[in-house]
């Protein structure tokens, strides 16, 4: 009785354990279903949203201006499809001169494609194709940067952010309306080290769509900049680290199949034998399918496929152009910012949620083991290139553009850093709030583009202050994309008022491409012209439209700014980025017009005149300064050149004029101060060097006068007569002619020398040991 009592116990133990196990796994497959349903929904939101954000690119991207340079690139664009057409006989697109300048250098395939398209379909409105091309290539890189995110955590949600997290970077967004090389290079950027992490995580056998993908990339993205020769770069280095890191595992595993005596340690090093077969085959299919598919696309590249593609590298590496800019509250160089200058850039001008997800991304699961590779991978793709601008002392300005290909895979680290902090949470109300942190964060540059369209990119971040601190201090519309606002208000309200000259309005500008391009349906009322800031006063105008960009920073700060004759402002956060002027009087041009034929009190008459409309119009002032030099009523400038500078102490032109009165009254340590004080601020200002070495000259001290015209050669400004001058210099010091050319040879090499220009300089050797 008791024996069956115990069985019968032990069987219901047993049902009850069935039951039990049964249960969960009932309740293992239900959360499974669970989780799969929610990750379908979240895949469903992803494709749902990339969707919406493409719209969004396009329909914004058709309502910004032109970028500074876009005429010349379509220019450029249809000398290329001239090129194809005559089957390479029509040259202009591989020849320097013309309009286009250097564009011969870049690929530039965006613009061709939109050429073609505006060309097979006849649309007159070129640049409208050329923004939605554009836009489309930025909604591309957004895209990829999502998928990277997805690919490495398997998760939904992590793709979602990163997307949500580059559509709301305003820099990224702005710039994705009208640059056309910096987003379509960091799309192709973005899409080849998508795919390059996808070989490496299918090989030995990647998909052929993979490898077709990735070389199409490589192709595309050499194609837009020479630059693009860094994706086959990134695809050696990591393929050889991936390689290295199977040989290391596969010697392990050999090892310890040798110490249980267990076949198969010949089978080991022969997989790692085809491993390596495989992976040099891919890697130059690819690598050479990539090339010569940019080769093709490239006229430049087409006529000499390895010469070119090597001359262009290496200029684009050691870029001669250097422009001003506003950086830290004064106007710098660009070919010696400050080594910070690119990552400070970026660090005040995007979304402080990016910032917050890349640091948080190695502390809340990206340092695990299984997710250390893609970490670095990841980190690795956007810290190196800026880490080599800074290394190599790159020529970089216009802010970070030239850096944006970097941004995308920055922003997956962000995406990747808020997913794991979601995941590390398991109660469910931690997760919506770790959940609602980007979202919170991205309310001010949401705010941004909502208020500021289509002047996204004009944005620094809370960390900086916001635009109001950075304005004056900071590049704002350095693109120029506020001239069409500005032209197209023009259009709208400008009036006649009795002062043109002509039948027609004359709107003059400093970017006449872009502002012409707008006026192009109104040429019966209106006629374009160029027009510079410094020279407004000095030229036919009726109404004209500035940037701000390029502007004395304390012009830009002080209380006399915008001029009395603005009648509206195009404004980011309420600063003004870009001005309308009305001319309600002509009288500084024609005070100009008898300055020019030497009428003294004709041309003092109407600048003086012109002052009472306006008593800060620096440009009036500057006039009159120089008319009393012209004329030799050196102390009737004194107070003009004082009025100036209380406002404007850097202007240049003034500064030099007060070094100019200082010398004329044998103040030579005030005119020399005034000329250290120019220098300075602008290095190479050439001007201030001969002034300086007369005013040496005239104190008997011709060591120093003969350094400041050295100074010349560093800054590459010492002409014939600045040579023979210091010739003579050297001579008064006791050298004989030969010694004096001896030593101006040499001073010039090694200033070449230092510059690392060794073959210049070696030819300037060989001149001072030549002469005898």
């Amino acid at each position: 009785m008791g024996k069956k009592l115990m069985q019968n116990k032990q069987k219901n133990s047993l049902q009850r354990e069935e039951k039990n196990v049964g249960n969960m796994s009932q309740q293992h497959t239900e959360e499974k279903i669970r989780i799969d349903r929610h990750d379908k929904i979240k895949k469903k939101m992803f494709w749902v949203i990339s969707l919406l954000f493409l719209v969004l690119f396009i329909v914004l991207g058709l309502q910004s201006g032109t970028s500074g340079d876009e005429f010349d690139l379509i220019e450029q664009a249809k000398n290329v499809i001239n090129y194809y057409k005559t089957f390479g006989e029509d040259t202009t697109a591989i020849s320097e001169t013309g309009r286009a300048g250097n564009s011969r250098d870049y690929g530039q395939t965006p613009d061709n494609i939109a050429c073609l398209i505006a060309t097979v379909f006849g649309i007159e409105d070129i640049v409208t194709v050329r923004h939605i091309i554009n836009a489309i290539f930025g909604w591309i890189g957004m895209l990829f940067a999502a998928l990277l995110a997805y690919r490495i955590s398997r998760k939904w949600y992590a793709a979602i952010i990163t997307a949500v997290l580059l559509f709301l970077s305003p820099r990224y967004l702005g710039h994705s309306f009208n640059n056309p090389k910096d987003i379509p290079f960091a799309a192709m950027m973005m899409m080849g080290i998508y795919y390059i992490y996808y070989f490496l995580q299918t090989v030995p056998r990647p998909p052929k769509k993979v490898v077709i993908m990735l070389a199409v990339s490589i192709g595309l993205a050499i194609g837009v900049r020479v630059g693009g020769l860094l994706l086959i770069a990134y695809f050696g280095l990591f393929t050889v680290i991936y390689f290295v890191a199977q040989w290391y595992y596969a010697s392990k595993a050999n090892k310890l199949q040798s110490k249980r005596k267990v076949k198969g340690k010949v089978s080991e090093k022969n997989k790692i034998g085809k491993l390596f077969i495989r992976l040099f085959v891919y890697g130059l299919l690819i690598s050479v399918s990539g090339y010569f598919l940019a080769v093709f696309i490239w006229p430049y590249a087409l006529e000499k496929p390895f010469e070119n593609i090597y001359e262009v590298y290496k200029k684009m590496s050691q870029f001669q152009v250097s422009l001003r800019q506003l950086f830290e509250g004064s106007m710098q160089w660009s070919d010696v910012l400050p080594w910070y200058y690119t990552p400070k850039y970026i660090l005040m001008s995007i979304p402080v949620a990016v910032i917050l997800g890349v640091i948080l991304y190695p502390f809340v699961g990206g340092w695990k083991k299984e997710n250390r590779t893609s970490l670095l991978f990841v980190y690795f793709t956007f810290i190196f290139p800026v880490f080599w601008i800074v290394y190599t002392h790159a020529n970089v300005y216009g802010g970070w553009r030239h850096v944006l290909f970097a941004y995308p895979p920055m922003v997956v680290a962000a995406g990747l850093g808020f997913n794991a902090l979601v995941e590390l949470f398991k109660n469910r109300y931690l997760k919506i709030t770790a959940m609602l942190l980007p979202a919170l964060l991205l309310i001010m540059p949401l705010t941004h583009i909502v208020k500021n369209h289509p002047y996204e990119y004009v944005y620094f971040n809370e960390l900086a202050g916001g635009t109001d601190t950075m304005y004056g201090n900071y590049e704002m519309d350095y693109y120029y994309h506020s001239t069409r606002e500005a032209s197209e208000w023009i259009i709208a309200n400008a009036e006649k008022n009795g002062l043109e000259t002509g039948s027609k309005i004359i709107v003059s500008s400093w970017h006449p491409a872009s502002v012409g391009y707008f006026f192009r349906h109104d040429t019966s009322k209106f006629q374009t012209g160029f027009l510079r800031w410094n020279e407004r006063g000095n030229h036919d105008w009726d109404y004209s439209i500035f940037v701000i960009t390029g502007m004395m920073p304390e012009q830009i700060k002080s209380e006399h700014f915008p001029p009395k004759n603005t009648v509206h402002t195009i404004n980011v956060n309420g600063k003004p980025i870009c001005l309308i002027l009305k001319r309600e009087d002509k009288s500084d041009m024609k005070g100009f017009q008898y300055k020019s034929e030497n009428q003294i009190d004709s041309a003092v008459h109407y600048f003086k005149k012109a002052l009472e409309a306006d008593e800060y119009n620096e440009v009036v002032m500057v006039n009159l300064i120089e008319t009393y030099f012209q004329s030799g009523m050196i102390d009737s400038a004194k107070q003009y050149i004082d009025r100036v500078l209380a406002f404007i102490p850097l202007h240049e032109t003034v500064n030099y004029l007060l070094a100019h009165y200082y010398l004329s009254k044998n103040n030579f340590d005030d005119a020399l101060l005034v000329i250290n004080k120019i220098i300075d601020n602008n290095f190479k200002f050439g001007g201030a060097y001969h002034l300086a070495s007369n005013a040496y000259i005239q104190r008997n001290d011709l060591i120093s006068a003969g350094k400041m015209l050295e100074r010349l050669i560093d800054i590459d400004q010492l002409d014939n007569q600045s040579a023979q001058r210091l010739i003579e210099i050297y001579k008064a010091q006791g050298a004989n002619e030969i010694n004096a050319y001896r030593r101006l040879y040499s001073t010039i090499a090694t200033s070449l020398e230092k510059r690392g220009k060794e073959k210049e300089a070696m030819e300037y050797r060989n001149l001072a040991n030549g002469i005898r």
